[in-house]
């Protein structure tokens, strides 16, 4: 016990370091299945996923992923209905930070083909990928 009342503060620095270690993979696991660039081109080619960007009006003007679809992410609960549940979705942010509040309200809705893309738009640029302005 003499170690821990000496040591308090090595002690809070040890398992503050711990958690922000384990903090990506905790983060990750709840914001879905992520894909690359590679294997976000290969989910739209071979399935017709439904590109998600939910983006606000003014960034998804600024470039967006080809025939992406755009439903701010403020609207999304309201204007689910707009999505074609035959297909997958590919949800697409700026840089992925907001994608997994996305994904999560499609999984509450019920879909379960949601798929987060890594790195967001930026991600799919730095890749030479196209954008559409």
């Amino acid at each position: 016990m003499e170690f821990i009342t000496q040591n308090i503060i090595l002690i809070a620095v040890a398992l503050g370091s711990g958690a922000m270690l384990l903090w990506p993979v905790i983060n990750r696991a709840r914001s879905g299945v992520s894909l690359d660039t590679l294997a976000a081109t290969r989910l739209i080619n071979d399935t017709g996923a439904v590109v998600l960007d939910i983006r606000t009006s003014a960034e998804y003007a600024g470039g967006h992923m080809p025939n992406a679809r755009n439903i701010p992410l403020a609207e999304l609960e309201k204007r689910l209905g707009e999505l074609k549940s035959n297909k997958p979705v590919l949800i697409c942010c700026a840089s992925g930070a907001r994608s997994g509040r996305a994904l999560a309200v499609l999984q509450k809705a019920g879909r379960t083909d949601i798929y987060n893309l890594d790195g967001g738009l930026q991600a799919w640029s730095q890749a030479g990928l196209p954008v559409v302005k």
